[in-house]
């Protein structure tokens, strides 16, 4: 067998093959349609009534979504609900990853943390619109796979890192926003640590397997800290020696 058979063979079994034109229209449309659905919802939180930023969901529509999801859920990566990605993990359903960026009040030089990478879904959307993202998944397995599925969807300004976020990133601290993407059962000091004075977190907190409350933290210029629980949400929890 040809080596050029080899990788092709390959390539259609990890699913890394390119899509039609017909197919990149497909989800084109669906994407579209998502967009539309969740401009619908709005961002209904005490801290955000109204509508979501509009650069926000310019980002949700600019973000393949089916990139980050497996083979096997891919016709419904534009549904609005979470999807399995393996390991016990998920891809968060698109309405909660626009409400957590638009919480999180990013500016185009920012620099911002993420804890959970899973899919790379989350951080390719804040690609769109920081500078930098600089992401940490504890599953080696899903921090490779993330970086293949950004590399696809032309995130070249996220970095991905394999550990346990819950000590944050030290040599890239401090940060302008952090995102959570697990359940915690409690606010992960180092990474209050981390947030830049005037800085926004957002992560779900609460007993794994059970509804959460979705939180944001506020640190004030005098590094002070405000937390306000927004709404009941339900993530995978937080994995790691804590």
């Amino acid at each position: 067998m040809s080596t050029r058979i080899v990788v092709a063979a390959l390539i259609l079994l990890l699913g890394l093959a390119p899509f039609s034109r017909a197919q990149e229209g497909d989800y084109e449309q669906r994407r579209q349609r998502m967009v539309q659905v969740i401009r619908e919802m709005e961002p209904r939180t005490p801290e955000a009534v109204g509508s979501f930023q509009e650069k926000v969901l310019e980002a949700m529509a600019e973000v393949p979504r089916h990139v980050f999801v497996p083979r096997r859920v891919r016709d419904r990566a534009y549904a609005n609900r979470p999807l399995p990605i393996g390991r016990g993990q998920t891809i968060s359903q698109p309405y909660i990853v626009a409400l957590m960026t638009d919480l999180l009040r990013v500016d185009p030089g920012d620099k911002v943390f993420e804890l959970g990478t899973g899919s790379g879904y989350q951080a390719a959307v804040l690609s769109r619109l920081v500078n930098e993202v600089h992401s940490m998944e504890i599953i080696p397995e899903l921090a490779e796979r993330a970086e293949s599925n950004l590399a696809r969807a032309g995130c070249d300004n996220v970095r991905v890192y394999q550990g346990d976020a819950y000590y944050g990133l030290k040599e890239e601290a401090p940060f302008d926003a952090i995102v959570v993407t697990a359940a915690a059962g409690h606010i992960p000091p180092p990474l209050v640590k981390q947030l830049k004075a005037g800085g926004r977190m957002v992560l779900p907190v609460g007993s794994p397997f059970l509804t959460q409350q979705l939180t944001l933290v506020r640190k004030n210029s005098d590094g002070s800290i405000a937390t306000e629980h927004l709404l009941p949400v339900s993530f995978v929890p937080l994995t790691g020696g804590h």
